[in-house]
């Protein structure tokens, strides 16, 4: 769960990557911290007779209209909710985890803090590219140009693909001599090598998952992201035990069969991402003509993400140094320190959420000439 450890770490520090780069973000405070003015200059809506509960259920439903048009604390409310909830559920897949994988022993614990930490680098450069992508759709969608916000998702989606293979080439052949690196023990290597090669070797479901909900987050449609999370975390829930376990029809793959189920609900999610760009999404539609290659699209992406990334790493070095330090005090204490940083991440997880939001509103307003 490194993805979920430092996904908010990402999105915190999205925002000054952003301002760095002149395309989405300004600051936490600039363009956010209104007390109820219209976010743009438009005409205004009178929401003077909406009530909370209408407003909540349009934020999960993702029925509230464009958050750029409106009160500032609507538009808050409009992003933040489903947001929050999106990251309230991957707190809760991490917990409900690490309880199935536990009753395989400290091995299979200590099996996931090893791969989670190699994983963090797959993390980081997802996160990065994440940042890139919520700036220039935002921004885009703010000018309102939503074919241009289009164009650069799907040059998000290619450039995450060809790089994920690198990493998925590197796991599958050298699973055992990445855990190995990170401290692992004999026992260690044998209960962990299946579920490491299957994560790192099926990572691209990881990678354009970030990359498509970034962009739906980056048009506003930030209940679409909302239940394409739930859905992953929630397959992935159902099939945990069931995988682990061998329960009902279901063969016993221990704790292979938790990367399995880790891969088939992210791999489902993804599916429905693409489906709804191509079909379904408001703000956000993928057309024919956009699925090329455009390097000066994805240049522009790589450049707006790069001192994000790098700030991105910086974190997850420390968290790569952390589990290779614990991995000299064996199996037990690696198991025990996974297990902690669980229990954290039920509590820090659904505040993140606000980040995302602000770094949406933000840039749209950016897009859309109202930086006040």
């Amino acid at each position: 769960m490194a993805a979920s450890a430092d996904s908010g770490e990402g999105v915190a520090d999205s925002r000054k990557g952003l301002a760095d780069s002149g395309e989405g973000v300004a600051g936490p405070g600039e363009g956010v911290a209104g007390s109820g003015e219209c976010v743009t200059g438009s005409d205004p809506v009178d929401y003077s007779d909406e009530s909370r509960w209408s407003l909540l259920s349009q934020a999960v439903r993702g029925t509230g209209g464009d958050p750029t048009k409106g009160p500032v604390r609507r538009a808050i409310v409009l992003l933040a909710v489903p947001m929050v909830l999106e990251m309230a559920m991957e707190s809760i897949f991490a917990v409900v985890d690490i309880f199935f994988v536990s009753r395989l022993g400290d091995e299979a614990m200590a099996g996931v803090a090893l791969t989670e930490s190699l994983m963090t680098i797959i993390y980081t450069v997802a996160m990065g590219l994440s940042i890139g992508v919520t700036a220039m759709v935002a921004r885009r969608i703010g000018e309102g140009d939503p074919d241009a916000a289009g164009r650069a998702t799907v040059q998000a989606v290619l450039l995450g693909t060809v790089i994920s293979l690198g990493f998925a080439a590197v796991g599958v052949l050298f699973d055992e001599e990445l855990l190995r690196l990170m401290g692992a023990d004999t026992a260690t290597v044998e209960a962990a090598a299946p579920y490491t090669k299957i994560l790192i070797g099926f990572n691209v479901v990881i990678v354009l998952l970030f990359l498509q909900n970034a962009a739906f987050r980056g048009a506003g449609d930030a209940a679409i992201a909302m239940r394409v999370l739930w859905l992953a975390n929630g397959l992935n829930i159902v099939l945990d035990p069931c995988l682990i376990f061998g329960l009902g029809p279901f063969p016993e793959m221990g704790i292979q069969g938790a990367a399995v189920a880790t891969t088939i609900g992210r791999g489902t999610a993804v599916l429905v991402q693409l489906y709804t760009l191509l079909r379904l999404s408001g703000h956000l539609r993928v057309a024919t003509d956009h699925l090329r290659v455009q390097l000066s699209v994805m240049w522009r992406l790589v450049r707006l993400s790069a001192t994000g990334t790098f700030q991105i790493f910086i974190g997850m070095a420390s968290w790569i140094g952390l589990v290779r330090i614990t991995a000299e005090f064996g199996a037990e204490a690696l198991a025990g320190y996974a297990i902690a940083v669980r229990i954290i991440l039920f509590a820090l997880l659904p505040a993140w959420g606000l980040s995302n939001a602000a770094s949406t509103m933000v840039g749209q307003a950016l897009g859309a000439e109202d930086p006040g």
